[in-house]
């Protein structure tokens, strides 16, 4: 059975989100013809709205602590574990294939469990592979970022469509807020790793050559408390989980569908370039690798702003196109300074250059809720556009690190993400156009 779609022009009304939309634990249940609506009912509504954006913003912290964490200690821990060059960098390259290829799988395990009951499940799978990394061995190391990276994939997928189901009508505020506190939570582990692996080898004495791997297991507790808080919420009874799910049909045939992918996969490989690349592309230019280190966690720190701030702005925006593009060109400028402007200046690009990441970040996961009439429209959107942007984004770094190789000059490596963000900028000028993708829903027994 097929189910119909608002108009391709024109975001969904009330009444359509009021068929389609189904809350979480703890969501604002939907008002029905008559039904009472007093003073107290709206601040009870209120109050555990403001509640799971708090649950969801808990979530997203620990959603890049995994990976921001091992950059930072990632020669002690190749000392350590005598992992070769090409075993370390295939460790900084798992995040993003892992993303691209479990991220499709949040959807049937969603059907299969209901939305919330797989967001814990996923919670329960990040914090074990968190912690695994507490074993200071190659082999928990890399099994300990795959399990987590897993997790992450899955859960990247999940949130735009719980967003989109739970908050209809504020979906580029809630996509900012989580998105801040993703920006948030690497940014912590960026900063705080490396203090935290001295203050365990002050306390450890004689085990201090392990407390690289502590440090890194650190970071399963704001997972854990994560986890606490959510199945606390959790009902008696899943109220996505049953035999009739809807399934999309169309989605993988619609241009649309595949602008919003492919915005996603080239802001996303600039950002992967940027942080595995932008310190040596610093210390090469002679910084240190202490001012290079604080140069990317400034540039870092600044995007979890520019992601609260970000939704403000489209509030008062008809479509994202305008913004879209101005994100990216902001983020080329941004990093043209980086490779080319006195180092007198560079924390004015790198603070330019997160405020702009930040934004296209933040962009590419609302179009993903603005573009999709429903949310299980926006589930499959986002598992497709993230599973098929992450792939591309893994290339990234890996382009980048070769040409880097090849040619010596770090104008090859600026011509490069200059290319990129153009093309960027024009997927996300067509994913920003006021429309909807053209799929549809059909009953799945």
């Amino acid at each position: 059975m097929k189910v119909p779609k608002t108009s391709a022009n024109a975001e969904p009304t009330a009444t359509d989100r009021g068929k389609t939309a189904r809350p979480v634990a703890g969501a604002i249940a939907p008002q029905h013809p008559g039904e009472p609506h007093d003073a107290h009912d709206a601040h009870d509504s209120r109050a555990r709205s403001i509640a799971l954006a708090a649950s969801l913003a808990l979530i997203a912290f620990s959603l890049r602590t995994p990976i921001t964490s091992v950059g930072p200690i990632l020669l002690e821990a190749v000392r350590a574990t005598n992992l070769s060059r090409a075993g370390a960098s295939v460790l900084t390259t798992l995040p993003s294939l892992c993303f691209g290829l479990f991220g499709p799988l949040a959807p049937l395990l969603a059907r299969r469990l209901g939305s919330e009951r797989a967001l814990l499940a996923l919670l329960l799978l990040l914090t074990l592979g968190t912690a695994l990394r507490v074993f200071p061995v190659w082999e928990a190391l890399y099994l300990g970022q795959i399990v987590a990276c897993f997790a992450i994939g899955l859960m990247n997928v999940l949130l735009p469509g719980v967003v989109k189901r739970d908050f209809p009508d504020h979906v580029p505020l809630m996509t900012g807020v989580y998105s801040a506190a993703m920006c948030v939570g690497a940014a912590a582990a960026a900063a705080g790793t490396v203090p935290a692996a001295h203050a365990i080898e002050y306390l450890l004495g004689s085990a201090s050559g392990n407390s690289w791997a502590w440090a890194l297991a650190l970071w399963a507790l704001p997972v854990a408390l994560a986890t606490l808080v959510w199945g606390v919420r959790l009902p008696k009874k899943s109220i996505h989980a049953g035999r009739h799910a809807q399934v999309v049909r169309g989605l993988w045939r619609d241009p649309l569908a595949w602008k919003v992918t492919l915005f996603m996969g080239s802001q996303s490989s600039l950002a992967y370039i940027v942080f595995g690349w932008l310190p040596t592309v610093l210390r090469t230019r002679g910084m240190s690798a202490v001012d290079a280190g604080f140069m990317l966690s400034l540039s870092v720190v600044t995007q979890a702003a520019s992601s609260l701030l970000l939704p403000f702005l489209l509030a008062r925006l008809r479509d994202q196109r305008a913004v879209n593009v101005g994100a990216l060109l902001s983020t080329g400028v941004g990093l043209m300074g980086c490779f080319f402007a006195p180092a007198s200046t560079m924390w004015i690009w790198a603070l330019l250059l997160g405020a702009a990441q930040g934004a296209s970040f933040t962009l590419a996961l609302t179009v993903i809720g603005l573009r999709s009439y429903d949310s299980h429209v926006a589930a499959q959107l986002s598992s497709m556009a993230q599973g098929i942007g992450y792939l591309i984004a893994s290339c990234g770094p890996f382009i980048a690190g070769s040409l880097l190789h090849a040619t010596g000059s770090l104008s090859s490596l600026a011509a490069l993400c200059a290319g990129i963000c153009v093309v960027s900028a024009w997927f996300g000028y067509a994913a920003g156009r006021r429309e909807h993708v053209n799929a549809h829903l059909e009953s799945a027994h």
